[in-house]
């Protein structure tokens, strides 16, 4: 499965546990977050548009970065 890097305008727990919340409901998607550089990486199959769409319902800014 491939790894694709986000950029996800995190600033605090709260943020973090919001990504969190949204990735949690996809199936087969495993990911990290680092929140003090404000990034997620996602290992999953479904698309990058998908994954940047879940993202973005969390309320914060979300960019795509590239594949990691």
């Amino acid at each position: 499965m491939p790894k694709e890097e986000f950029f996800v305008d995190m600033t605090c727990e709260g943020c973090s546990n919001a990504v969190n919340r949204v990735l949690s409901r996809l199936e087969g998607v495993q990911y990290e977050i680092d929140l003090p550089n404000k990034k997620v990486v996602i290992e999953s199959n479904l698309s990058v548009d998908v994954l940047l769409e879940t993202l973005k319902k969390t309320g914060k800014e979300a960019k795509y970065l590239g594949c990691k």
